[in-house]
């Protein structure tokens, strides 16, 4: 988990924010995401670590939001989906013939009653509650770099430049980085992924507004 590329979250009093810092191959599809997915309308979660690991996961979450879907008649809440994933971690790590699935993944949504959430797994099937969150490769640095400017009344617009300052800083790249970012704001508790090239804006913005 922690030689995977970098992968953040990050709530505002607007929603949301999960990012994900993503390479590519000369005739890979840039518009095809490998570490950010929507689990539900509401839901979204970033992946470091083995990616295949983590898009069974990913599978297993989906079914889990229908199933609340159907059973409450209302959107999944963060936690609930977090947990159960939580639970299907720890399962792996004290069953024989089996291993332990090699991904940490980062649930962030807005919850029916509106309130924004986010909560972590790792591979020991642990699942705790952030404001904000980053794993994989220099994760700590990131954080690093958060802790000195995060303020709790930015909005999604600022919370994406200081994201991208925050890898920035962690990475050391600038040119050939390239961030995915998926927001779900408060007012319509709907994912919308941002278009990769997208990620050239607020990478701009944050060179000039962090002197990085």
């Amino acid at each position: 988990m922690k030689r995977g590329t970098i992968s953040l979250g990050i709530l505002s009093q607007e929603g949301v924010i999960l990012s994900a810092e993503e390479s590519f191959s000369k005739f890979q599809d840039e518009s095809y995401s490998r570490k950010l997915f929507i689990i539900d309308e509401n839901i979204g979660a970033a992946i470091s670590g083995y990616v295949p690991d983590g898009r069974v996961l990913i599978d297993y979450a989906r079914e889990f939001s229908q199933y609340q879907r159907l059973l409450y008649d209302e959107p999944p809440y963060v936690e609930v989906i977090a947990r159960r994933i939580g639970n299907i971690k720890q399962s792996f790590t004290q069953q024989g013939g089996v291993r332990p699935f090699g991904v940490g993944i980062i649930f962030g949504g807005v919850d029916p009653d509106k309130t924004p959430q986010i909560f972590v797994t790792d591979p020991s099937g642990s699942c705790i509650k952030y404001k904000v969150s980053a794993i994989g490769a220099r994760s700590e640095k990131a954080i690093e770099f958060i802790e000195r400017y995060y303020k709790d009344d930015l909005n999604l617009e600022d919370m994406k430049v200081l994201v991208a300052a925050a890898i920035i800083y962690a990475t050391g790249k600038k040119d050939d980085l390239k961030i995915r970012f998926l927001e779900i704001p408060k007012a319509t508790s709907k994912g919308v992924f941002l278009p990769i090239d997208e990620s050239k804006r607020y990478i701009g913005i944050a060179i000039e507004r962090y002197n990085l």
